[in-house]
């Protein structure tokens, strides 16, 4: 499982992400006397099929407690799947399952990002993806963060292809919105995160495009010279279905 890591590793910030699996596991250890190792268990087509338990794997889990559901092996769920906060993730996944399950348990694709919350805390970012990025970004700590639906709903004609979309997004109309339009459309966008897999890669592409070539404000001339960040939290290109 590579995990979209693999960005953070080759930019030499791998240790926060060791880091993060030591507190995960550690939180878990302290809750009784357990043995010295953990279990990293992935999540797609290991436990679950889909949102179906895969056959045994609640009774796998419950293995894992004593009869008072105390932990008597530490263990840990990662995986390169996201798009929503970890502690509505733990609790999916103990309704699942059957288990006490917290969220410092679940380290996702997108966990990591937690180590860049002191670089970009108060700085406006996008988020990109499925699901509520901008929510998942705004738990880790980060002020100003914006979904790449929101963002791209204050621009006209940003999307080439959306004559041709025959499904629908919602339109900022009315004149507080309109004030919304005028602030995002004049901030530059220090950085951008892919937090889980976009469901509109056309437009998303065509976005995050403008964003890199004008240095942050699409619609300005271009700026490479102050090209913001881009940061991928997965890699995938090919998916188990849950068929």
């Amino acid at each position: 499982m590579t995990m979209g890591l693999e960005s953070l590793k080759k930019s030499g910030s791998s240790r926060p992400l060791f880091a993060l699996l030591s507190r995960s596991l550690s939180q878990i250890r302290s809750l009784s006397q357990l043995p010295c190792f953990g279990i990293a268990f992935d999540i797609d087509g290991v436990l679950l099929r889909g949102r179906t338990p895969i056959d045994g794997s609640p009774r796998a889990l419950k293995r894992l407690y004593d009869h008072s559901g105390t932990p008597r092996i530490p263990y840990i769920f990662l995986t390169n799947g996201g798009g929503i906060r970890e502690s509505k993730r733990a609790l999916e996944l103990r309704a699942l399952f059957g288990v006490n399950i917290l969220p410092s348990q679940v380290l996702q694709g997108h966990s990591p990002f937690k180590q860049l919350v002191s670089r970009f805390e108060n700085k406006f970012i996008l988020a990109v993806g499925k699901g509520e990025p901008a929510a998942v970004m705004s738990a880790y700590g980060y002020k100003n963060v914006l979904s790449i639906d929101d963002y791209a709903a204050c621009f006209d004609n940003i999307d080439p292809l959306a004559p041709h979309k025959r499904w629908t997004v919602d339109k900022i109309s009315d004149e507080s919105s309109n004030l919304q339009r005028d602030y995002v459309c004049s901030q530059r966008i220090e950085a951008a995160f892919i937090v889980s897999d976009s469901v509109d890669w056309s437009r998303d592409i065509q976005v995050l495009c403008d964003i890199l070539r004008t240095g942050g404000l699409p619609g300005r001339e271009m700026d490479f010279g102050s090209q913001p960040p881009l940061y991928f939290a997965h890699d995938d290109l090919a998916y188990q279905c849950s068929l």
